[in-house]
């Protein structure tokens, strides 16, 4: 998936999640999934605990990180 395909599934909203970015418009944060990633949860329970969670989110939160 290219980079800006990955970076469009990061979205933000005041009215959601106080504007901070989320994914794909859930209640899900950017911020959740990289302190989650940086504690050292591996990918696979993440994507286990959170059902709506896809792979190519948990990419989309670096690439998002990353350009930042």
């Amino acid at each position: 998936m290219a980079h800006d395909e990955l970076i469009s599934r990061i979205t933000t909203d005041p009215k959601f999640l106080c504007g901070n970015p989320a994914i794909r418009g859930m209640r899900i944060s950017v911020e959740q999934i990289l302190n989650a990633l940086a504690a050292g949860v591996p990918e696979d329970d993440l994507l286990q605990d959170i059902a709506l969670l896809e792979p190519e989110d948990i990419r989309a939160c670096l690439a998002y990180a990353a350009s930042g």
